[in-house]
């Protein structure tokens, strides 16, 4: 898949050519885009805990935001966060919130700060029958690109597991150092990715 597919994949619309009459008999069907991609909202919750849950726990044991702290972000901060529903379904997702410090701290886990420049990408997960297909890579890209359009974001930051730093340096983040963030016996590594790139990119892109 080319940088110009992935910048392009938007739900069409279908609709009755003009001058056609819908037949009662036969009602214009409501179709659903086979890919689109949305901010996420409360209501989708349920859908990404059960995405999440079976990434994370099966392989940690833990998750990295539990089904009260979802919908705490979706509904502080719904424009951090992006969906990809394959046919109404969701199938992949990234939640962020804002953050107003260099690097990343214990509070950056569970605090959306509305007046900070950097997005922190608190997780992103794979619904297990769309994983390894690059289509986690194409939903962070997508990400990088909706949070370009939002001139207050500069920024983005993650932490990872170290096996996953190339994961995130294909994308353009940068390692940073050790993060000062623990969770239980899980270390990370801090990443960062500055948006201009990016900016550039949907200025140029359909």
């Amino acid at each position: 898949m080319s940088m110009q597919d992935i910048y392009c994949l938007k739900p069409v619309a279908l609709h009755v050519p003009p001058g056609i009459p819908e037949s009662p008999s036969c009602p214009r069907r409501r179709t659903l885009p086979a890919s689109e991609f949305r901010c996420l909202t409360p209501q989708d919750a349920d859908s990404v805990f059960e995405i999440e849950r079976e990434a994370f726990i099966s392989v940690s044991g833990t998750c990295p935001l539990y089904l009260d702290e979802i919908r705490h972000f979706l509904t502080l901060c719904p424009e951090l966060s992006l969906g990809w529903f394959q046919e109404g379904r969701l199938v992949a997702f990234i939640i962020g919130s804002l953050w107003d410090e260099e690097r990343l701290t214990q509070e950056s886990l569970t605090l959306h700060r509305p007046g900070g420049h950097t997005a922190h990408l608190h997780v992103l997960a794979v619904h297990r029958t769309f994983r390894h297909h690059g289509n986690g890579s194409v939903l962070l890209w997508r990400y990088l690109y909706h949070l370009a359009g939002q001139p207050a974001v500069r920024r983005a930051v993650l932490m990872c597991e170290d096996a996953l730093v190339p994961f995130y340096q294909r994308s353009g983040f940068q390692p940073v150092g050790r993060c000062a963030v623990a969770v239980g016996p899980l270390a990370f590594t801090e990443l960062q990715c500055p948006l201009r790139s990016h900016a550039s990119r949907s200025r140029n892109s359909c």
